[in-house]
């Protein structure tokens, strides 16, 4: 393990992934997790910086963890969900249907569209349109081939 450290994060492009998953087993003492290959990659280069580099320093890890039992209020079911999955609060997300702009805004609690709350983007959907629509296809977060 001569190489340079940027050379190994460049090589993980081209590494097969049987060869990504016995990376895993060496860098991490445990076996990968069933995630997709991009997932192993980013993992994996950031475990190869942290032991060159060092990781995080424990003041840091402290505050990370408080801004995430801030954002979740301790909830370790809302902990659970992927980030990714809800836009950001303050997100407007707008659709034009029938030559109407609609503006829908992502609250706390779930979204608001014409000054309501709603729980989810399909029943925004519904009443805009009057039928049923997956929210997410409709404000085009989700495509409906994986819909």
């Amino acid at each position: 393990m001569t190489d340079t450290i940027p050379a190994r994060l460049t090589a993980l492009k081209t590494t097969p992934t049987p060869e990504l998953r016995d990376q895993w087993r060496e860098l991490f003492d445990s076996d990968p997790p069933p995630f997709n290959r991009r997932y192993l990659e980013s993992r994996l280069a950031y475990r190869i910086q942290e032991l060159a580099y060092g990781g995080l320093k424990p003041k840091t890890v402290r505050r990370l963890e408080k801004l995430g039992e801030e954002l979740d209020g301790g909830d370790r079911k809302k902990s659970r969900i992927r980030a990714d999955l809800t836009p950001i609060v303050g997100t407007r997300l707008i659709r034009e249907w029938q030559g109407l702009e609609h503006v829908v805004t992502v609250t706390a609690d779930g979204f608001e569209w014409q000054g309501r709350p709603y729980k989810s983007l399909s029943a925004i959907a519904r009443a805009i349109t009057g039928t049923r629509w997956n929210g997410w296809v409709f404000f085009g977060l989700k495509n409906r081939r994986s819909a």
